[in-house]
């Protein structure tokens, strides 16, 4: 599965900065210390984003490969990538003199969004389907976002937000319908240069569901072509889906330029739960781009694999972080992933935001055992 034997690598000053000295990103150093920097000492990423990995050889001897790196997003102030492009949404927002944010969320972003919203001082609406992890819930109210819960999907709740936002005086940030959210994500992409000594991996493995994190890693990749910091290579990109909603798995096997709605969206990963992905094109035409793949895995598949990473590598896992894992093991298999390229997958966030999903993963764990339940 995993096993890479270097140190983990904790950047001080990490790439978010970097941008902004090199006017790569859109919240300029005159403009001083962001107020919606929540809690941070100088920049955006108070807790370093690392490059994990692990010596445990267990896990490694899975799929026979040593070289596989995790990059735990969920190591992020709020505990996903989704605070990358909210700090920068937010900060560029109260720039430009908003009033009052709302956005649709499966959980992480919704977060995210009011915890920026509240270091910020404007107000924030988050509105999410009303079987949302809890943990997302409770962390919405704490930061004093207004929480609308709708029955559906994030799908739902974003025509919600469209139809509100004009009569309410909401500024949008839901994804790709502002500029700057993908701004923030794309740093994901700058830290793996910088944490590969000016190098990309052959192969990245990403979770996707809206997809954002995928487009702005390959927006920073071609910035970087055009700074001349690397040549015309590119990382081959994965995109992970849950068997239960894979509307661009789907487009790309029927070799589609877009994808269609995934009626009757269910998985245990929230994240992964978006039937009408807005990015799709984009995302098609990345994956197209840099000759990679996209492909599915099951609830089963991403709760077996959170335990393995959870209790060989010591990285507690959201669902969509485990799913990569799966379809690391799939593409081996399959000879897709060579046995000397270096792999990244990324887990997008922690698993202490998905409570539900783990007590079902630890409940199979002791089915499966027969192991006596213990208070």
């Amino acid at each position: 599965m995993l096993g890479v034997r270097e140190e983990i690598r904790r950047f001080g000053r990490t790439a978010f900065v970097h941008l902004r000295e090199a006017s790569a990103c859109p919240i300029r150093p005159e403009a001083g210390r962001s107020d919606a920097d929540a809690g941070e000492p100088e920049e955006p990423s108070a807790h370093p984003v690392a490059l994990r990995g692990s010596a445990a050889e267990r896990s490694a001897s899975d799929v026979g490969r040593r070289d596989d790196g995790v990059k735990d997003e969920g190591l992020n102030p709020t505990g996903s990538f989704k605070a990358r492009g909210m700090t920068t949404a937010v900060s560029r927002a109260k720039q430009l003199g908003a009033r009052a944010l709302a956005a649709p969320t499966a959980g992480n972003a919704g977060g995210a969004l009011a915890a920026y919203a509240a270091a910020a001082g404007i107000p924030a609406v988050i509105v999410m389907p009303a079987d949302t992890p809890a943990a997302n819930v409770m962390e919405c109210q704490a930061f004093g976002a207004k929480v609308v819960k709708l029955n559906g999907l994030i799908s739902d709740c974003g025509k919600y937000v469209a139809e509100h936002k004009d009569r309410e005086g909401w500024y949008d940030v839901s994804t790709l319908k502002e500029p700057y959210r993908i701004e923030g994500k794309k740093t994901m992409g700058y830290e793996l240069w910088e944490q590969f000594g000016g190098k990309l991996p052959d192969v990245i493995l990403y979770p996707t569901g809206g997809g954002v994190g995928l487009i702005g890693m390959c927006k920073a990749f071609d910035e970087m072509q055009e700074m001349g910091w690397i040549g015309e290579e590119r990382p081959r990109m994965v995109a992970v889906q849950a068997e239960g909603c894979a509307p661009i798995v789907r487009a790309w096997e029927a070799h589609q330029n877009s994808a269609t709605f995934f009626a009757n969206a269910a998985t245990v990963a929230s994240g992964l739960r978006v039937p009408g992905p807005l990015g799709d094109l984009l995302i098609l035409s990345m994956l197209r781009q840099t000759n990679g793949t996209a492909l599915t895995v099951t609830d089963d598949e991403m709760l077996n694999a959170g335990r393995e990473l959870a209790s060989l590598e010591g990285i507690f896992a959201a669902p969509e972080g485990a799913a990569t894992v799966i379809a690391t093991r799939k593409l081996v298999a399959s000879g897709w992933i060579k046995p000397d390229e270096t792999v990244v997958l990324f887990n997008t966030g922690t698993g202490y935001k998905y409570t539900e999903a783990w007590q079902l993963a630890l409940a199979q764990k002791m089915e499966i055992g027969k192991l006596p339940v213990e208070n």
